[in-house]
């Protein structure tokens, strides 16, 4: 699908088909999980016992568990992109029956993933600039300047990009493309595309990296920092789609007409999530390594380091974009796109392997 398609029945982006239906930096807060209760937050004079928090604290007259971000381990690149470094661990993928708008049968059911090993992530979507230094050219199509979002470039543009990138860099490419024509940013595609594991290079996130990097522990339907919307369900959806706690963290319909004009907005201008990683909810959809399937989640009940299937027609897509609504801003929404399909509302971050 090409740029500037609408799909009116479920709008959450516009210009992209759907087929389917900073670290928190102050010194004196921190996040609070409570057992049992909306999430609250609480200043450092609060904790008593140790890892516990007061019903002041918690919020609701619950009492909660404190959750302070990692030291973050940032890796800067040869060309200033800048990488948090993301710890292994078990989350719960996926989405509940009660999900707001949903249930939403693909991300279900909810499973346990073990990602065994650290990983850094991209802290912001691909700017224009990264674009332009590494491929030579501008394919965006929405809002111009080198702080915004690289957009209109297609899976095989994507990983071309990290292919390039590990060269320049020395390190091992994580893709092999065969039969690739024209030029990256000019809606190039490839007639082969190879995955080989064990690079040492760029790639994209897979699936499950992405939503555990966009959670970043958090387990509500939209992720949140520090300043976290007490004043009703973490859920909380109102009109046609706005919420509070997505609205300080991600551009999308509801924000998108903005002192930086409507369409995509400069990154990292919204705050991080838990874990220093900017945009992971709105601005553009972001592609991911794997191959889509509807009912991958159903024939995959848990796992460990999940790739996604091996084969497929479509790739899958994450994250939502500054045109679409609350209800496709969640940690858990995948849609997925044909690989050589572009827009303005669909660019992509970066991953790579520990030790750098």
């Amino acid at each position: 699908m090409k740029k500037g398609q609408r799909y009116s029945a479920f709008p959450l982006c516009a210009g992209v088909l759907l087929l389917l239906s900073g670290y928190a930096t102050a010194a004196d807060r921190v996040v609070v999980i409570p057992l049992g209760g909306t999430v609250g937050n609480a200043t450092a004079a609060d904790v008593v016992k140790g890892k516990t928090f007061s019903s002041k604290a918690a919020g609701k007259g619950v009492t909660g568990t404190l959750v302070l971000p990692p030291t973050a381990q940032t890796y800067t690149n040869s060309i200033g992109m800048t990488f948090n470094l993301i710890p292994a661990g078990i989350f719960t993928m996926g989405s509940p029956d009660d999900e707001p708008g949903g249930p939403y049968t693909d991300e279900q059911p909810e499973h346990q993933v073990t990602l065994s090993k650290s990983f850094y992530m991209q802290t912001s979507e691909v700017t224009q600039k990264q674009w332009q230094d590494v491929i030579g050219n501008t394919p965006a199509a929405s809002n111009i300047g080198d702080n915004y979002p690289v957009e209109t470039v297609n899976w095989f543009e994507a990983a071309y990009f990290a292919n390039t990138l590990s060269a320049a860099e020395g390190r091992s490419a994580c893709y092999t493309l065969t039969g690739c024509s024209p030029i990256p940013g000019n809606d190039m595609e490839c007639t082969g595309v190879t995955i080989n594991p064990g690079c040492t290079g760029y790639r994209l996130p897979t699936e499950a990296q992405w939503e555990y990097a966009a959670r970043a522990t958090t387990t509500t339907a939209w992720a949140y920092a520090v300043n976290y919307d007490t004043s009703a369900d973490p859920g909380q959806i109102t009109g046609a789609g706005f919420n509070s706690n997505l609205d300080s963290m991600g551009w999308y319909y509801f924000n998108k007409t903005t002192q930086y004009g409507d369409g995509t907005k400069p990154v990292a201008r919204k705050q991080a999530n838990k874990w220093g990683l900017y945009d992971m909810a709105g601005n553009v959809w972001e592609w991911c390594q794997d191959w889509y399937d509807s009912g991958y989640y159903s024939d995959t009940a848990s796992g460990t380091d999940p790739q996604g299937p091996d084969t497929g027609t479509d790739r899958v897509i994450r994250g939502g974009c500054w045109d679409g609504y609350a209800e496709g801003a969640r940690a858990a929404i995948r849609t997925r796109l044909s690989p050589g399909d572009r827009g303005d509302v669909l660019g992509f971050r970066l991953s790579l392997p520990p030790g750098q």
